[in-house]
C-alpha cells in the first residue's frame, strides 16, 4: 500500500494510471518470452492462433498482484486470496507451456485444491450469511465451504471455456465484475482487475497479438467467484455471469452427459462452446460475438440487479 497515504484524488489517479500501465507495459515488453500457441484443431478458426504468444495471464495477473500490493491495504485474508489467484495462474501457465497438455484429472484436482483454499479462507474471515432478495439466510460454515468450492470450481472452468474468441473472455469478465460492484465491498480490487483486463484487451482485441491461455482464464475465474462471495450475494453469480456460464458451461454439460450417461447424440445439433456455434452455424464474426454476448450480459445483469 505504498501510495495509500496520498490525497484521495491523487491516489485515485495514481491507482488508475499505475494499475493500467503496469499491465500494459509488462505485456508489451514480456510477450515475446511467452510460449507459442500450436493452433486449436477443433475450434472454429483455431488455426489463426498458431504462433501467437500464449499464457499471457502470467504477465497480467502478476501485474494485477503487484498493483494490489502497491495500492491496496492488505490484510491476511487478502494476502491468502492473492496467493491462491497466483497459484491458479501458475498452474494454468505450466499447462500452457507444457509440450503435452495436462490431463483433465490433474487439472481438476488442482482446481479443487484452489477452490477449497478460497472457500475456507472466506469462511475464516467473513460471515456466512447470504442475501437472497434482501432476506438474510444463515448458512452453516461447513455447507458454505462446500458450496463455495463448487462455485469457485465452476467459475474457473466456465471462464476457461469462454476463452476461444479474441477479446471475449476479458470483455465478459469486465462486465461481470462491474455488475458485482453494485453489491461488493472489494470495489478497489475489482477496479484493479478491470484496469488490468483493459490493458490486456489492448493486445487481445481482434485480430489479437497474444492469448491469455489457462494462466489468465483460470485466475480470472477464481477472482470472479471470490467477488461473488464477497458481495454477500453469491447466488447473483448465476445472472451476473450468465453468458459465461452458458457459453462455457454447456460444453461441460454436453461432455459429461455423453461420457457418463453414454448419450452420444446429446445436444448433437449444438456446437460448444456456444461462441463456436454462433460463428460456425450462425455466421457471426468475432467482433459480433464479443459485442453481442457483452450486450446480452449487461441486459441480464441489469434486470437481475433491478429485481433485487
Amino acid at each position: 500500500m505504498l501510495f495509500s497515504l496520498l490525497p484521495d484524488k491523487l491516489f485515485l489517479l495514481s491507482f488508475a494510471g499505475g494499475t493500467f500501465f503496469i499491465a500494459f507495459f509488462a505485456l508489451k515488453f514480456f510477450m515475446r518470452l511467452l510460449p507459442k500457441d500450436q493452433g486449436r484443431q477443433f475450434a472454429v478458426n483455431g488455426a489463426l492462433s498458431e504462433g501467437k504468444p500464449r499464457g499471457a495471464g502470467i504477465i497480467f495477473i502478476t501485474a494485477f498482484i503487484i498493483s494490489a500490493v502497491l495500492f491496496i491495504p492488505l490484510r491476511l485474508e487478502g494476502v491468502v486470496n492473492l496467493a491462491l489467484i497466483f497459484a491458479a495462474m501458475l498452474t494454468g501457465y505450466l499447462d500452457d507451456a507444457a509440450e503435452k497438455p495436462w490431463g483433465e484429472l490433474k487439472k481438476g484436482l488442482l482446481d479443487a485444491v484452489i477452490s477449497f483454499g478460497i472457500s475456507i479462507n472466506f469462511v475464516i474471515h467473513n460471515s456466512t450469511n447470504i442475501l437472497i432478495f434482501n432476506n438474510i439466510i444463515s448458512v452453516p460454515k461447513i455447507v458454505y465451504v462446500i458450496l463455495g468450492m463448487i462455485l469457485v470450481w465452476a467459475s474457473i472452468n466456465v471462464t476457461n471455456c469462454s476463452d476461444g474468441v479474441d477479446g471475449l473472455c476479458a470483455s465478459l469478465s469486465i462486465v461481470t465484475i462491474l455488475l458485482f460492484n453494485c453489491f461488493g465491498n472489494i470495489r478497489i480490487y475489482n477496479m484493479a482487475m478491470i484496469l488490468t483486463l483493459i490493458a490486456y484487451l489492448w493486445y487481445n482485441a481482434s485480430p489479437s497479438k497474444l492469448l491469455m491461455g489457462d494462466a489468465g482464464s483460470r485466475a480470472i475465474g477464481v477472482f470472479i467467484a471470490l467477488t461473488a462471495m464477497k458481495s454477500g450475494r453469491p447466488l447473483m453469480y448465476i445472472p451476473l455471469a450468465a453468458v459465461l456460464i452458458v457459453d462455457g458451461g454447456l460444453g461441460l454439460v454436453k461432455l459429461t452427459v455423453r461420457r457418463v450417461l453414454k448419450k452420444k447424440d446429446f445436444m448433437d445439433g449444438l456446437r460448444t462452446p456456444i461462441h463456436d456455434h454462433m460463428r460456425k452455424n450462425k455466421g457471426w464474426s468475432d467482433a459480433q460475438v464479443v459485442i453481442r454476448f457483452s450486450i446480452i450480459q449487461v441486459i441480464i445483469g441489469y434486470l437481475a440487479i433491478c429485481l433485487m
